[in-house]
């Protein structure tokens, strides 16, 4: 009998060990959740509803990801969301295993909880077809938080020499240059069409936009390469495209580019090369026709009149 008791004394002991030892994991493995205001734990952990159309994220638009606000584990995206004019934020899917549903306790309803702490976050519908996916998550505000995609910095900056066509073809190929479209600036006629600037004496010039990631490449590597892949001193046109519509011109948005021009100028000269580039202030720029974008990658040729020369 006494070696019974001892037996059962030690497996409790051991078990009552194993229990500690499990706990110590799950105590190490514990998420720290974010401390709640009352209003939000009335709803996050009592399962409360707060009042439709007064929720933060009711019509929230921006691009971004919706997070558990006890936790901070990822929920929906935004392009997942949709009015419903239900008066809560909506949803038509969520993102894979954030979402975990359970039967309500009303009996009717599908309630759903953050996958990963158990917090409440609303109910879900079917069969509502307001969407191609025929399902709505509808979600209280409160419960969440948002962080708005980061969207990359981009600026833009215009540069004219002679046919838009070359300069277009070589400054879309700068690493940091997401965009380079071909149009007019610097006349008084508003929406000019290519027929206005070349026969109607519209006084724009052939210009381009170009759409760059400063963090990639500066502004002054983009003016350097414009200054080296047309002739700058040439006053009368670029190559054998004579007329005021292609001189050699930059419009400048800002003092600091202005600056940069004038500075890169004053190197092409002490190098030699007498520029005729003209440093004007941006005006509105106008698009040309779609023919005229990404003329040569279109038509597989190469420009007749541009070429990269070395200047500095």
């Amino acid at each position: 009998m006494k070696h019974i008791i001892l037996i059962m004394l030690f497996l409790f002991s051991t078990l009552n060990i194993v229990q500690a030892n499990e706990q110590k994991k799950l105590e190490v493995l514990k998420i720290p959740y974010n401390t709640l205001t009352a209003k939000e734990e009335q709803v996050i952990v009592h399962k409360g509803t707060e009042r439709p159309y007064t929720g933060k994220y009711y019509l929230t638009k921006e691009k971004g990801v919706y997070t558990c606000k006890r936790c901070n584990a990822p929920l929906y995206r935004s392009e997942d969301k949709f009015d419903s004019h239900c008066g809560w934020p909506s949803f038509d899917d969520e993102i894979k295993g954030a979402v975990k549903r359970i039967a309500d306790k009303d009996g009717r309803r599908t309630e759903i909880v953050c996958a990963n702490c158990g917090a409440h976050l609303g109910h879900v519908f079917k069969g509502e077809h307001m969407t191609d996916k025929n399902i709505r998550h509808c979600v209280n505000s409160i419960s969440m938080n948002f962080e708005a995609e980061s969207v990359p910095k981009e600026k833009k900056a215009y540069f004219a020499g002679g046919c838009f066509w070359g300069v277009e073809y070589y400054l879309e190929k700068l690493d940091g240059v997401s965009e380079v479209l071909s149009g007019y600036m610097g006349g008084k006629t508003k929406n000019p069409t290519y027929y206005d600037v070349s026969y109607k004496n519209s006084g724009h010039l052939e210009v381009v936009e170009v759409t760059y990631n400063p963090d990639i490449i500066s502004y002054e590597k983009i003016a350097k390469t414009f200054f080296e892949i047309h002739d700058p001193t040439q006053k009368d046109g670029q190559g054998p495209d004579i007329g005021s519509q292609y001189l050699s011109a930059v419009f400048y948005s800002n003092d600091e580019e202005k600056k940069t021009i004038e500075k890169l100028i004053g190197m092409l000269k002490k190098n030699g090369y007498d520029a005729a580039t003209k440093i004007r202030e941006k005006t509105p720029f106008y698009k040309a026709e779609e023919g005229h974008q990404d003329y040569y990658d279109k038509h597989k040729k190469q420009p007749y009149c541009h070429s990269y020369t070395k200047r500095f």
